[in-house]
């Protein structure tokens, strides 16, 4: 008896094992899923000619993406405790998940112009979650947890505000020429100074918004991590010197 319950417990510990490198892998799998979307989406944004039109190539990124998004969902589903309170509470990212343009595509359904922007506005929208996923795991790996979380967030921010303002400004703003406008406006807006372009689409007059309340936010940061910098290398007794310089 005690031999078969040694079997039983050597097999469930095994099970959980294998769960954890599985749930480990498809977060790898994941990770490197939500890089070449946004890889794929930097180059589908400055080089496409027509707004909300995909090439081939992108629309085929995007269903291999959202594959591996779902098996991402359904695998953290099945583990955890409670599965039905995990997917009313994720349910947002199982609807950016589904692969829209592609099941139409295949199934020969023909868009129109409203409905062609809808799918462009969720495919921007799970490119915000590849962002979310990829700055997440950028700063889980940093060192310097404060300062990495600092750079990280500006840059992706900076860089895909650009993005998303090219893909929406372009087509309709003569101030913007190329990407390198929608960067340095980006930039320019990050750092709360401005730039003499002006949006005149909706998407583009909120990331207007959205930017330098970012830019705001996160310049504390750096504020901090250079305070405590400083701090830690001051000496000791200094410090208990001024400390004590300051009670008087």
């Amino acid at each position: 008896m005690l031999s078969i319950y040694n079997m039983v417990c050597s097999l469930f510990s095994a099970v959980e094992t294998f769960d954890k490198m599985f749930l480990r892998f498809i977060n790898i799998l994941t990770l490197v899923a939500s890089s070449l979307l946004l890889l794929s989406l930097s180059v589908e944004t400055i080089y496409s000619k027509e707004l909300a039109e995909f090439s081939e190539l992108y629309s085929w990124v995007m269903f291999s993406v959202c594959l591996i998004f779902c098996l991402d969902f359904f695998a953290l589903m099945a583990a955890s405790d409670h599965p039905w309170r995990f997917l009313a509470r994720n349910i947002i990212v199982l609807i950016l998940s589904v692969p829209y343009h592609t099941i139409f595509s295949l199934s020969g359904v023909v868009l129109g112009h409203t409905a062609t922007m809808v799918m462009s506005g969720i495919a921007m929208l799970r490119s915000v979650m590849a962002i979310y996923i990829t700055l997440r795991w950028l700063i889980s790996r940093r060192a310097s947890r404060l300062l990495g979380a600092y750079i990280a967030t500006v840059v992706v921010c900076t860089y895909f505000a650009a993005l998303f303002f090219y893909e929406y400004e372009a087509p309709v703003n003569s101030a913007v020429k190329g990407f390198g406008d929608a960067l340095w406006w980006a930039c320019m807006n990050m750092t709360t100074v401005g730039a003499e372009i002006f949006p005149v689409t909706a998407l583009g007059k909120v990331i207007c918004v959205v930017l330098p309340i970012i830019g705001m936010a996160m310049f504390p940061v750096f504020t901090v991590y250079v305070t405590s910098l400083f701090d830690r290398k001051q000496p000791s007794g200094t410090r208990v010197a001024e400390d004590s310089e300051n009670q008087k």
